[in-house]
């Protein structure tokens, strides 16, 4: 997708989520026209790094059907994540 010119219709697609759809198209609409071109250029980020997201998903998944493993070095972080969670829980945030 990063070879293809973006539009409001291909940012809705790489977004994938209903709700960053409605998010993305409510925040275009509700742009004055000096800040359109800024919410574009934002959404279109987002939009890009999600694409790229997929796309190396899509890789991963390619590789793993083949070879039965992942490749790359993983770090399992589940108890960081854990404390993190529960941390936030502490503070009222989640």
């Amino acid at each position: 997708m990063s070879d293809q010119t973006w539009t409001i219709e291909s940012i809705c697609e790489a977004l994938g989520s209903p709700s960053a759809k409605q998010r993305f198209l409510s925040e275009i609409n509700r742009a004055s026209v000096h800040e359109i071109v800024t919410v574009f250029a934002k959404w279109q980020a987002i939009a890009a790094g999600m694409a790229a997201a997929a796309e190396r998903g899509r890789e991963l998944a390619r590789v793993e059907a083949q070879t039965g493993e992942m490749p790359g070095e993983w770090i399992d972080v589940t108890d960081r994540i854990r404390d993190e969670a529960a941390s936030a829980r502490t503070r009222g945030v989640a």
